[in-house]
């Protein structure tokens, strides 16, 4: 099988590689939670401004992303450090990048709840 995707082209790939991948990925995360951020926003502004129905489809995916990668980077940060005191910490600033964002989709949320509550009564 390793033949086979050998003369495919597909070979493990060397740092380089693996260093493009990772900020690709990046890059697709970071456009990920704005995408789903703006589109919390839109849901939340049609419930409002049209008396839609609500959509939690935008709001649920940002938080569970963002807790999808937030778990997964301080279980690899504490298996790459094992012998180690303390593992490596998340930065400052990406930490409160993501709290911004998911405590604004969860108002935003709340806030498009309540006002369908209010106009429904």
């Amino acid at each position: 099988m390793k033949d086979f995707l050998k003369k495919l082209g597909f070979s493990k790939p060397d740092e380089m590689e693996q260093h493009i991948a990772f900020k690709a990925q990046r890059n697709a995360l970071i456009f990920l939670w704005f995408a789903l951020f703006i589109w919390t926003l839109y849901e939340s502004y049609k419930v409002y401004t049209f008396h839609t129905q609500l959509n939690l489809l935008p709001c649920l995916l940002l938080v569970t992303s963002t807790i999808i990668q937030l778990v997964s980077q301080v279980i690899m940060s504490h298996n790459a450090v094992k012998d180690d005191e303390e593992a490596p910490k998340i930065p400052p600033i990406l930490k409160q990048i993501l709290l911004c964002i998911i405590i604004v989709a969860v108002i935003v949320t709340i806030g498009s709840i309540i006002v369908v509550k209010v106009i429904r009564s």
